[in-house]
Formats: structure tokens, C-alpha cells, sequence
């Protein structure tokens, strides 16, 4: 549907809630069949329609209006249609007021028949998909399932599974028997009933109080609201005890106040999930519940039926409906630590180094962004523009040449910061998505393919160019003068250095796209970036002296452009191992990913010493001095990376080198030395196993939420963990648990839902749901039964606060063992 139904359905659905928090049934369906001959039926679907309401044709002309009356077959492979499926009933054809178009419809009565022919005797099955409206709202379009089991000698039957009632999302559709010849009809049964949010829980006790805890999972572009709305508002979510509406404690890793703009206020929403939980206040005896909520996308809301639960006291059990009743301290969610109470660890430290660290980290970004962007000045599509470009601001008895110049390097800037707002936006519906994108093996295949591209366009082998007609149409836009205009010119930059500043700029966009700091990574290295391109067009602009000074455009330019193609080249085969690492391949481990970085390297030495040319290069009488020095410089980091090959002894596998960790993949990660843990510590991958294992030592547990794509990640591992006090916590103090949430291998089947598929999933709403994070690395602390023992971390490339955190937990857990063996 087009996007003016899809918000005007919205619209009206949410007013119909608002108004009565009615529930619609206008149209009830029946089915049945007659046979006509041989082995050919007629299948026979009738729809009784309330007065006012209207439900619409098969054969609609245009795709833009309501949704047109279908029906759908699993298979056709054991029967044949007949023609085409004809209607009839209070046919009314003309122009629809909500519409705003000429369509067909079918008031009171509606009536579709099918012919089919037998080939097969088998069940024919399906489901009619419609949608009603009346003069001022529509429902959703819904499905109708069907089931006609017939039989080529004339026999058969509707095979439908209850008697009654079938009830949707949307309220209740009476099937009731239709006069046939057909001996019984049943009802239809509706497994397409929408359940975006599915419900959990279990009991907790903390300090001697017991907890019940519901859980919300709730499907991606779904969300519920919040339990305090003012009058006028969507349907608050709301507990009923015993009869009464009972306030839960609420926390949700996507809890959001936002101006909701079809109801004019601010609400509350949660997003992804949703944890409550109450303190029981009875001894003994047994407590009934209901679980009231709305839910929405951006198409429409619905209202389900409220879901019941029962907690049973005396045996210590919660149910939720017809499941199974959870016993204390177990969850449905199939994770073997009780939730955490984030505000309450048994020690308060560790925060104060994590904000710390993210404000260092965006730094760096920045740092880095602005490196790049003086690369990109030093190319011919970027160079050359400087002194033509400031020259003309400057010409003439403009007065205001300067102050104009300085707005054209405002709006580069801009412009590059502008590129990173889409991912704020992806970032705010989706806080994991940034990390989804990084890990996803498809998009880290395309960039290695695109990276080869780049890297061969530099060598000179092609040009990268934007499309003509769209530099056309942003230079035709610098005429419009003022402001507006030069804002144009700045734009027509971007695009016309596209070819040299892409490469750099997709390097730089690709290497920030991970959850670690969110989109606000993306905004710091453009704005670095930006800013080193502004910069000269404005200093130049404000000192035209200073032109004379720079260098003429030549060679040279080329060989930056030649010097970026072998960097392109080596972070290709970054994004390759990317890839094999989230799939685990076994392609581009450690030895291969080292000699092809080596080739590189000395290829780069080779080049700048003139031992290798390239298409554009000019001939080379003397080298420079500068050239002379990246020359060793490139080379002298090409026999570094072959130190990559030294075995280091003690963690059993190749040395990692600290200018590669996160470039690299893991020295374990290895044909000759595989190791399944860092370092060569002991280590479990599944959280269960883990678990058991430390109640079983009675020693502290360090989950240590990573990734296989992790740069930082690898930069702990191979930086801070190897160092003194750091390795001697984790290889003799603590039970490590290593979760990676980019991994890829599927669920066993009783574990999978409709969100979660495979481990990685499992492991990312674990951490967002019970620590209210998504970032990796990310390390928190627990005791054997799952207490919070100091305030978790992330990224601490700082050895001795990181000790001070494990030193931190370890003392925390020892203050736990003696209050136990004081209570004994």
C-alpha cells in the first residue's frame, strides 16, 4: 500500500481506540463448497457485512487504494483453477471519500466462488486476506485461513479444526454453519493472528523479597507504551492484581519519551523489550494477574485480549497463560543467572572509567577523521580546486570575499556531517543496528569488493565518477547567489573529488560503522574529516599571500593517489576477514592474512623506490627525500609484520602485534596454532556451561560480551590481558565467559524465537535486556548465583584501571563469602 493509506489507516485506527477503546467485528466469513461433476468443485467463500461497512473487490484497478479481496493457495500442485474466481453480492462502484479514488466494493453481502478440478486428493488449503472500512476508518487487512478437504469421487468435507468463535488480533469473527449440502461446518481456525509482543516471566528474591518479573519481547518496528499516560492519550500498559491496577518497576533497553505526533504529546515507548517487576507483598496463598497493553508499528495498533498470570506462593511458580509455570529463580528466557539490579552492585566502581574511555575514543575518531581529510587534500581531484577556488571568492572589489569564503568552508564541512545523520536516525530505532551492519558477512563481502575497486582506481586503471547530470544539476543551483549558493558550490565539491575523496571517506565510514560509540563515531571522524578539507579554502581565502606557497600540481599528486591504492588494497582484506571470522571459513586466518599484508607492504616500498609503475606515472629522475623515507618507512613495516610469524611461547600461538590487533584477526585464529581462547586462557562460549562451572569452584564470573568483528575487542585481548595483574585475574581468579554476539550458528529449535535464530542473537538481547547495554567490549561481573558485583565496563585500554576493575570484583565477591560463612 502507498504511504497515504498506510498513515491514513494509522490515523484512523488510533482515534477509533482513543475514541471508545471499541473493538471492531463488522465482517463474518463462511465457507463451503459444492460439487459440480467428475472430480470438479465449487469453492464457496460468503461474507456477511454489518450495515455501513464494506469490504472490498477482487479486481480493484490501482494498487493505491484499499487492499483488494484475495485468495491465497499454500500449493496448486494437486488441483487446477478453473477460470477466474467470481463475485457477486450488493455490489457498489463509484468514488470512495477516504480514497479519494473510484473503486468497487460490496455492502452486506459479498460472495466469492472458485472453480477447481482435482487432480490429486488432497486437502486444499489457504487463507482470504480482505480488508473493511465504513465512511470514516478501516481495520487492517486480515487473514482468513481455509481448509477444504475433498475427494475426486464427490465427497469431502470443510476441514476446519473448532466450533465457535475465532479470534484475531483485532476482536472476534463469527464463523457460524452455513445451510449446505455440506453435513458440518466448523469453524475457521486464524493462525495468522499478529502477536508482535510475547510474553515471560518468572519469580526472583533478593534480600529475602520476592519478585515477580514479566518480560516483553517485543518484534523490531513494534513498540508498547509506558504505564503513565495522561487522558487523551494510546492505551498505558497496566497490571491488574487481584482486581487492581498495580504500578510495576519498568526498564526496556529502548525506553524512549518522544512527541508522538497522531496524538500531539510527548509518551513513553518501549521498543525491542521490556522488563517489569514487582515486589509480592503476601506470604502464602496464590495471586491472579492480568497484563493489559496496546502495541503499534507505523501502519497500525492492536489491542489483544488481556493476558493472564497466576503466581502461586506457596510453590513458588509464575504462569503466564497456558504456559508452563516458571519455578523461582528460572525465566523462560533460558538464561541460568537471575536479572540484575543495575543501581544496587554489591560495589560501586567501573563507571567512572567507561565515560571516561568514550570520551577518549571519539577523540581518536575525530583525530583520525581530520588525518584523512588531509590525505584527500593531497590528491588531483581535491589539490588543484584550492587556489581556483579561493581565487575566484577573492577577485575583484568584493568586499565580502573573505566572509564568504569562510561560509564556503562552513558548508564542506557541513556537508561531510550532514552524511552521518542518517545513521543517528537508523540508531534511535535500532541502538544494535550499527553493530548489525558492521558483523553482517554480506555487506563486509561487498566491501571487500568494493575496496579492490577503489584500490585499482587509484593505481590509474579507471576513473570513479559521479554522474554528469547530477554535477550538472548542483552547479546549475550555484547560480541562485547569497548564501544558497555558495552552500551549492560546496555541494558540487564533494561530488566532483568524489573519484579521490570516496575511497578515503568509505574507508573511514566502514571502519566507524560498529555499536562501540553509536553514530556519534560516524559524526566525529566527518566532522574530522570536514574539517581538514574546509580548513585551507578558508585560511586561503583570509591570506591570498599565501597561495604562492603552495607547491605546483604534478607528478606527486599521483603517486598520493598510488600510495592510497596499496592502503585501500590492505584494508580490503580487512573486511574479507570480517567475513571469514563472523562464518568461521577458515580462509583468511592469521598466516595467509599476514603474508598478504607483507606483499603489500613491500609492493608500497617497491613503488616508492620506482621499482614498480603505474598507468599515470610520471618518470621519475631523482627520488625525492620524502619519497626515500615512506620508501623505509614501508619497508621497515613490512619486516615488522613478518615478526607476525614468531611463536610466542607462552600463549602457545603466533606473537601478536599491537599495530594490527583489531586489523588482524586473532594470533588464535590460526592453521598452525589454533587456540579456542585468547591468550591461551580457559574460557567458555556458553553461558549455562560457564555458570555451572563456577558454582561448581566457587569462583567469580567475568562475562566478556565481544564479538568476532571487534576491533576493540581484539585490542583488550591482545593489549590488556596479556599485562601482569590483568592476566594473572583472568587465568586464575575468575571463570571467563566469552559470548560473541555477531555469532552466526543457529539455535537449536526449542530455543529459537521469533527474534532470536542464532547465538549471537541469543547473546545480544541477554546483554541488552539484563544490562541495558549493546556495546562490545563489554565486561561485567557476576557471582556464581548472579549478583552484580561492581558497575560493568567497556573498551579500557588503560592496564591499571582495568586491573583495579577485576581487583575491584574480586573483593566484592569476598565480602559475599564472608557474609556467608558469618550467616553459618
Amino acid at each position: 500500500m502507498k504511504s497515504r493509506f498506510t498513515f491514513f489507516t494509522f490515523l484512523l485506527l488510533f482515534s477509533a481506540g482513543v475514541a471508545s477503546a471499541q473493538i471492531f467485528n463488522p465482517v463474518s466469513w463462511t465457507t463451503s463448497y459444492e460439487h459440480v461433476e467428475g472430480n470438479e468443485y465449487l469453492l464457496i467463500f460468503e461474507a456477511e457485512i454489518e450495515s455501513g461497512w464494506a469490504v472490498y473487490s477482487q479486481f480493484l484497478e490501482s494498487d493505491e487504494g484499499p487492499v483488494a479481496t484475495t485468495l491465497n493457495y499454500e500449493s496448486t500442485d494437486h488441483f487446477k483453477l478453473v477460470g477466474k474466481a467470481e463475485e457477486t453480492g450488493h455490489k457498489k462502484e463509484g468514488f470512495d471519500a477516504i480514497f479519494e479514488m473510484n473503486v468497487t466494493k460490496f455492502n452486506d453481502e459479498f460472495r466469492i466462488v472458485q472453480r477447481v478440478e482435482l487432480t490429486e486428493d488432497m486437502p486444499i488449503k489457504g487463507y482470504l486476506n480482505y480488508m473493511t472500512c465504513d465512511d470514516e476508518r478501516c481495520l487492517p487487512p486480515t487473514d482468513v485461513e481455509f481448509d477444504f478437504d475433498l475427494k475426486s469421487d464427490g465427497t469431502g468435507a470443510v476441514d476446519l479444526e473448532s466450533e465457535g468463535e475465532a479470534e484475531d488480533a483485532y476482536g472476534t469473527i463469527d464463523f457460524s454453519a452455513v445451510e449446505s449440502d455440506v453435513p458440518a461446518e466448523a469453524d475457521i481456525p486464524n493462525n495468522n493472528i499478529l502477536q508482535p509482543v510475547k510474553w515471560s516471566g518468572g519469580l526472583t528474591e533478593d534480600d529475602g523479597q520476592l519478585k515477580i518479573v514479566l518480560e516483553a519481547a517485543i518484534e523490531d518496528g513494534w513498540h508498547i507504551y509506558g504505564q503513565d499516560i495522561e487522558d487523551g492519550g494510546p492505551i498505558a500498559t497496566a497490571f491488574m492484581l487481584e482486581g487492581e491496577v498495580v504500578h510495576f518497576e519498568e526498564s526496556s533497553p529502548m525506553l524512549v519519551n518522544e512527541m508522538d505526533n497522531v496524538f500531539e504529546m510527548e509518551i513513553t515507548k518501549l521498543k525491542k523489550s521490556a522488563t517489569y517487576s514487582y515486589v509480592v507483598e503476601k506470604n502464602s496463598g496464590s495471586i491472579e494477574g492480568e497484563i493489559i497493553y496496546m502495541a503499534c508499528d507505523v501502519e497500525k495498533c492492536i489491542f489483544p485480549s488481556p493476558e493472564p498470570f497466576v503466581v502461586d506462593l506457596d510453590a513458588r511458580t509464575l504462569q503466564i497463560g497456558d504456559g508452563e509455570a516458571m519455578s523461582l529463580g528460572s525465566t523462560n528466557l533460558d538464561y541460568p543467572v537471575p536479572p540484575v539490579n543495575l543501581e544496587q552492585p554489591v560495589v560501586e566502581c567501573g563507571a567512572e572509567e567507561l565515560a571516561q574511555v568514550n570520551k577518549k575514543g571519539l577523540g581518536s575518531i575525530f583525530f583520525l577523521g581530520f588525518v584523512g581529510g588531509l590525505l584527500a587534500l593531497l590528491t588531483p581531484c581535491v589539490f588543484p580546486m584550492i587556489p581556483l577556488t579561493v581565487s575566484f571568492f577573492t577577485k575583484g572589489s568584493d568586499k565580502n570575499g573573505v566572509q564568504k569564503a569562510v561560509l564556503y568552508g562552513f558548508f564542506i564541512l557541513l556537508t561531510y556531517v550532514l552524511l552521518s545523520i542518517p545513521f543517528h536516525l537508523l540508531d534511535s530505532v535500532n541502538p544494535g543496528i550499527l553493530n548489525d551492519i558492521s558483523t553482517n558477512v554480506y555487506l563486509n563481502l561487498a566491501f571487500f569488493a568494493i575496496f579492490i575497486f577503489f584500490a585499482f582506481s587509484f593505481f590509474g586503471y579507471y576513473e570513479i565518477t559521479i554522474p554528469a547530470r547530477w554535477t550538472n544539476k548542483v552547479s546549475n543551483a550555484e547560480s541562485v547567489g547569497g548564501i544558497v549558493g555558495i552552500f551549492f558550490m560546496a555541494l558540487t565539491l564533494a561530488l566532483v573529488s568524489f573519484s579521490c575523496t570516496g575511497p578515503i571517506l568509505g574507508t573511514l565510514l566502514a571502519g566507524a560503522l560498529t555499536s562501540e560509540g553509536g553514530a556519534m563515531q560516524l559524526t566525529a571522524g566527518m566532522s574530522g574529516f570536514g574539517l581538514a578539507l574546509a580548513l585551507p579554502f578558508a585560511l586561503f581565502a583570509a591570506f591570498p599571500s599565501m597561495l604562492s606557497g603552495l607547491p605546483k600540481s604534478g607528478g606527486w599528486l599521483n603517486t598520493v593517489k598510488v600510495v592510497l591504492g596499496f592502503i585501500e588494497l590492505a584494508l580490503a582484506f580487512k573486511f574479507l576477514s570480517n567475513a571469514d571470522l563472523v562464518k568461521r571459513w577458515g580462509l583468511l586466518k592469521i598466516e595467509p592474512f599476514l603474508a598478504i599484508w607483507v606483499i603489500v607492504a613491500l609492493g608500497l616500498a617497491a613503488y616508492l623506490f620506482g621499482k614498480i609503475k603505474f598507468p599515470h606515472d610520471s618518470p621519475i629522475k631523482k627520488l625525492s627525500p620524502l619519497r626515500v623515507t615512506l620508501g623505509v618507512v614501508s619497508l621497515a613495516f613490512g619486516i615488522y609484520l613478518m615478526t607476525g610469524f614468531i611463536v610466542d611461547k607462552d600463549k602457545g600461538t603466533f606473537k601478536s602485534l599491537t599495530l594490527l590487533s583489531g586489523l588482524a584477526p586473532p594470533a588464535g585464529y590460526s592453521w598452525i596454532y589454533p587456540k579456542k581462547c585468547p591468550n591461551n586462557l580457559d574460557c567458555f562460549k556458553d553461558l549455562s556451561e560457564g555458570v555451572a562451572y563456577a558454582k561448581k569452584v566457587n569462583k567469580p564470573i567475568m562475562i566478556d560480551f565481544t564479538g568476532h568483528a571487534c576491533v576493540n575487542c581484539r585490542k583488550m585481548e591482545e593489549q590488556v590481558w596479556p599485562k601482569g595483574t590483568v592476566n594473572e585475574r583472568l587465568q586464575n581468579d575468575y571463570v571467563l565467559i566469552s559470548l560473541y554476539v555477531d555469532e552466526k550458528i543457529e539455535l537449536p529449535e526449542e530455543q529459537k524465537t521469533d527474534r532470536i535464530k542464532n547465538y549471537g542473537q541469543k547473546w545480544a538481547t541477554f546483554q541488552a535486556e539484563y544490562f541495558n547495554n549493546n556495546s562490545q567490549p563489554y565486561y561485567v561481573l557476576l557471582s556464581p548465583d548472579g549478583k552484580l558485583l561492581n558497575n560493568p565496563v567497556g573498551y579500557t585500554p588503560d592496564v591499571e584501571e582495568y586491573a583495579a576493575f577485576l581487583d575491584c570484583g574480586l573483593q566484592a565477591f569476598e565480602t559475599i563469602n564472608g557474609q556467608m560463612l558469618g550467616a553459618k
